[in-house]
């Protein structure tokens, strides 16, 4: 079975791709950084989250390591895929500890935060 088409579209332009299903990502639970009006945060950047990444988002309170069992969430850890909150990511490019991001799966308003020649320089899937 294929992955259904996104008729959002990604940083270059095409059909969004899913950021990943385990852990099951994305603000609508999906599988992908769709955005939406009821996603305040702009969760817009399929990011491969790093340990360094983690330690800075729970020092600014956004704990995404420590599991929470009661709202299904298992805790992240290095390597999984995110969607991650399009100024979060850039506070932490500013921090200088950015996760990679896998372009096909970022949301193009992640282009309102951050120019493409940053993003293409923290690509995953750019040969």
């Amino acid at each position: 079975m294929s992955e259904p088409e996104s008729i959002q579209r990604n940083v270059l332009g095409e059909p969004l791709k899913a950021c990943g299903y385990d852990p099951m990502t994305g603000f609508y639970r999906d599988g992908c950084c769709h955005v939406g009006p009821e996603d305040m945060g702009v969760h817009a950047v399929c990011s491969e989250v790093t340990e360094a990444f983690l330690e800075f988002s729970s020092a600014r309170g956004n704990d995404l390591a420590t599991p929470m069992p009661a709202f299904g969430f298992e805790g992240l850890k290095p390597g999984d895929r995110w969607c991650l909150c399009a100024a979060r990511w850039k506070e932490a490019y500013e921090a200088g500890c950015a996760p990679r991001i896998v372009l096909q799966a970022t949301h193009e308003s992640m282009l309102e935060y951050v120019d493409f020649a940053t993003l293409k320089a923290y690509a995953v899937d750019l040969n």
